[in-house]
């Protein structure tokens, strides 16, 4: 028996070794390949993106305006800076999936209402015409998602 033992083991190591080899030269399938971001869960974090780069503009447009003495202007700095780090934080949450998205779009659908209202109060000054549409936006797309996910 151990005549055919040695021989056996060899033929079954020189088997494994030839399986190891072969699935090397064939690509491991990831089972989260397929996986991609939900639809709504990709337009709220493009809204939000989008949201938060024309609140930071605003922000540095009203600080302009108030370095130029228009006072009425603080009051914007400071809601458009606070809504486009509520933006950046739904948009990270969202994209990523985060159990926190509702929470979190709660948040800036309510950030982005109040921004837009006060950007509102300048109809003409495009930029903060601009910024308030983009809030606009962005405050439709953070209650779809509540929507979505539930809330």
């Amino acid at each position: 028996m151990s005549k055919y033992l040695f021989p056996m083991l060899g033929l079954a190591a020189a088997a494994v070794l030839s399986a190891g080899i072969a699935a090397q030269d064939k690509p491991v399938a990831d089972k989260h390949a397929d996986h991609k971001m939900h639809a709504g869960h990709e337009a709220c974090a493009k809204a939000c993106n989008d949201c938060q780069r024309a609140c930071d503009a605003c922000a540095s447009h009203c600080a302009v305006m108030l370095a130029e003495g228009k006072k009425d202007h603080l009051a914007n700095v400071m809601e458009c800076r606070d809504c486009a780090t509520c933006c950046t934080a739904a948009a990270q949450i969202v994209s990523r999936g985060g159990p926190h998205s509702a929470l979190i779009c709660d948040c800036c659908a309510k950030a982005c209402d109040q921004c837009a209202k006060a950007c509102e109060k300048f109809p003409d000054d495009a930029m903060m015409k601009a910024c308030a549409a983009e809030c606009r936006k962005c405050e439709a797309a953070c209650k779809a998602m509540m929507k979505h996910v539930g809330k």
